[in-house]
């Protein structure tokens, strides 16, 4: 009897170039079940695969069995995951120098840091090699999915949107990630006491964004009178301006798209609003 020869298994990076172009992300390995690639409903996001660099096909390669999760629909066991430590959801990472500096700042806190972008993944994978810091994940697809189908209630100490894409134009509004739909999503995965941390340098989605936030009950905004420098009472309010931003945090490094924004004009917007 002939024996057969065996299969030999694609590396992360490659099985990724594989993947079939109409799924709208990233998967490692590639598991996306038919309903997700016959799902029909509005993105936030451009699917993003984009070409890595040598040294980011290295770090997936190397880092994804130990970090990686794919975003396939199966429950997480997040308390397994982390070892117990509390977990905080961080959507879009870009290239992620955020999400590293903030694990290693804060070793004794979990961050599920989820992207589509597949050279972010490579370059984090990349920088939480060199650190060695073993408080990080990486989610690997569409946040929507890990939100709905994957994560329990109550399973999250925190929530992180750092300079999502604006879609400034009317017509792509609807794109927008913080918005009653999404927020109906997260409520129920959020503890009591969750912090809930949303940046953005666009100020109409920084006005979406606290329209949102303020409109739900379960929520409370830890600077209802802050104008994002300060707290200020409410008749000392610039004409026009509208309250309720907070400060920039100590712990928020500044990203390459604040610096970008930052640049431009643009204002900085925090806010902060926690789980009751």
């Amino acid at each position: 009897m002939t024996a057969t020869a065996p299969i030999p298994q694609q590396s992360p990076s490659a099985r990724l170039s594989a993947a079939p172009a109409g799924y709208p992300a990233p998967m490692y390995p590639h598991r996306a079940t038919e309903a997700q690639h016959s799902e029909r409903r509005i993105r936030s996001f451009q699917p993003r695969r984009g070409r890595m660099t040598n040294a980011q096909a290295g770090a997936l390669d190397r880092g994804w069995e130990r970090y990686g999760i794919p975003i396939d629909g199966s429950p997480l066991d997040l308390q397994e995951l982390f070892g117990g430590l509390p977990v905080t959801l961080e959507i879009g990472f870009g290239m992620g120098e955020t999400t590293a500096a903030m694990a290693a700042a804060d070793p004794a806190a979990g961050i599920l840091a989820a992207d589509v972008h597949t050279p972010g993944h490579g370059n984090l994978l990349g920088m939480l090699e060199r650190a060695g810091s073993p408080n990080v994940r990486l989610a690997a697809g569409d946040a929507v999915i890990l939100l709905r189908d994957m994560l329990p209630d109550a399973s999250l100490a925190g929530l992180r949107v750092y300079f999502a894409d604006p879609w400034p134009k009317p017509k792509h509004h609807k794109r927008r990630l913080v918005q009653p739909s999404f927020l109906d999503l997260v409520l129920p995965r959020l503890a009591a006491g969750a912090l809930v941390h949303c940046a953005t340098d666009w100020e109409p989605y920084a006005e979406q964004m606290l329209e949102v936030l303020s409109a739900s009950a379960e929520l409370e905004n830890l600077h209802p009178e802050g104008d994002g420098t300060g707290w200020l009472e409410p008749a000392d309010h610039p004409d026009g301006s509208i309250p309720g931003y907070a400060p920039r945090p100590d712990w928020r490094p500044v990203t390459k798209f604040e610096r970008a924004g930052l640049a431009k004009g643009h204002v900085v917007h925090d806010l902060l609003f926690r789980r009751r």
